[in-house]
């Protein structure tokens, strides 16, 4: 299960809160008061990032989990 988007030359990514181009970066995310870095897409006028499936059902369920355990 692989749905990160693809950003390509003939496909421009928009940002639905601005209309600025998203951009591919380093983003510092913070969930339930665990902070991480991963590379996502970022628009370049408002900062808006764009959380793909694969990092809400990976990384933020993993953080999720180790929660509940505790």
């Amino acid at each position: 299960m692989n749905n990160t988007p693809k950003q390509t030359r003939k496909t421009l990514w928009k940002c639905g809160k601005c209309g600025g181009e998203l951009q591919r970066g380093s983003v510092k995310a913070s969930y339930l008061g665990n902070d991480f870095v991963v590379e996502e897409l970022k628009c370049l006028k408002c900062g808006m990032v764009l959380i793909t499936e694969d990092l809400a059902l990976g990384k933020m369920f993993e953080v999720e989990q180790s929660l509940e355990d505790k």
